[in-house]
């Protein structure tokens, strides 16, 4: 492996016409350093520089086993820079955003690369078909059980709770409107998938804690199905504080299992776009409860109300204080909100961004997550 990503090293620096004279020396396993560096790469440079690429090799890297180490405080003599550089047959785009954010450069077996020399040099290619096969990832974000447990874990009022796994199946049961509880086995699975990817941090005693609450938002962003959701389109007469009024029973009759969803409840949540549809959840079997009560009629085209039958019930998922407010309707946790307008369409991306800018980012600043 070290000898193919070598060459691999090699082709990449040979790709820089006005760069001469480098080499890459690999390290012999007596002779490597304690940080364990694999390979040397020697770049001479305009101006008297001499770069040095210190290369950590790994063969199926995960973000929870890199090394971490911040270079951006390290003392670099002027002359001679060293630039951290991690390498491995498949780095997948976890790794690589773990990788940057501290400050090491990165390439892969297939030639995918984001090299830097501050000042001198850059090099950054993507989207090249991985030569190396993927480790499969142990758990798929996309269930809604799997779901179940990213929600409790991103929604900022748990910010800084230590969760057990016996603790996050007991949750949801203890919840003032139940969900229910993935599978122990479910979450164990879950667990282990985001401590590999460094979405978490694992405690001596075997508890958990949220690490990065922006990278996990966006994988789970991109991994959710919002398409498995039934949509129906109707029609009402009733308008603004009718509207709501109506809807505030429905709240009472369904026991709490209809809200605001995506563009209305992104008007309470953080107000960005205006579009004049009403956007709810609603259970299958209350479906004729809110048709009779919004007095809302089935259409195809010419809709102002969007009714969303939702695949799981884990939608609902709400704290203490994820109510609006007396004589309102609920919207949904600000989490499940931004995952459902990014892939809404329309203005849906910009909503969630405008989302996330003045709500979910503030208030995990606040909590000491960011």
């Amino acid at each position: 492996m070290e000898k193919a990503l070598a060459d691999k090293l090699r082709e990449l620096l040979g790709g820089i016409p006005w760069l001469q004279n480098w080499k890459v020396e690999r390290t012999l396993a007596a002779l490597k350093s304690d940080a364990g560096f694999d390979m040397t790469a020697v770049l001479p440079l305009p101006d008297g520089i001499t770069a040095e690429l210190q290369v950590e090799c790994k063969s199926e890297p995960r973000p929870s086993q890199f090394p971490y180490l911040d270079v951006s405080h390290y003392h670099q003599p002027k002359n001679k820079p060293q630039i951290f550089v991690f390498a491995a047959p498949y780095i997948s785009p976890r790794m690589a955003d773990v990788c940057w954010s501290h400050n090491w450069s990165w390439f892969d077996l297939a030639g995918n690369c984001r090299l830097s020399v501050p000042g001198v040099l850059y090099i950054e290619r993507t989207g090249k078909t991985p030569i190396h096969e993927r480790p499969r990832p142990a758990a798929n974000l996309s269930t809604p059980e799997a779901g179940r447990v990213i929600r409790a874990l991103l929604a900022p009022e748990n910010a800084g709770i230590r969760w057990t796994q016996r603790y996050m199946e007991q949750h949801f049961g203890r919840l003032k409107k139940p969900i229910p509880e993935p599978s122990l086995g479910l979450i164990n699975k879950v667990v282990r998938h985001l401590r590999d990817e460094a979405f978490v941090e694992m405690g001596e005693d075997g508890g958990f804690r949220l690490r990065d609450p922006l990278k996990l938002l966006s994988a789970w962003r991109d991994a959710y199905r919002f398409e498995r959701h039934e949509r129906r389109g109707y029609f009402t007469l009733l308008q603004g504080k009718k509207l709501r009024d109506a809807l505030a029973g429905l709240d009472l009759q369904t026991g709490g299992f209809a809200l605001y969803a995506g563009f209305s409840a992104a008007e309470f949540q953080a107000p960005h776009v205006r579009q004049p549809k009403t956007w709810l959840y609603v259970r299958e079997q209350d479906i004729s409860k809110f048709e009779k009560l919004i007095e809302a009629k089935p259409v195809d085209s010419g809709e102002n109300l969007v009714a969303l039958i939702p695949e799981d019930n884990g939608v609902f998922y709400l704290q203490e204080g994820g109510v609006m407010g007396q004589k309102r309707l609920s919207c949904t946790n600000s989490v499940q909100t931004y995952v459902d307008l990014w892939h809404c369409g329309g203005r849906g991306e910009e909503a969630a961004e405008a989302l996330l800018e003045q709500r979910l980012k503030p208030e995990w600043k606040a909590r000491g997550l960011l």
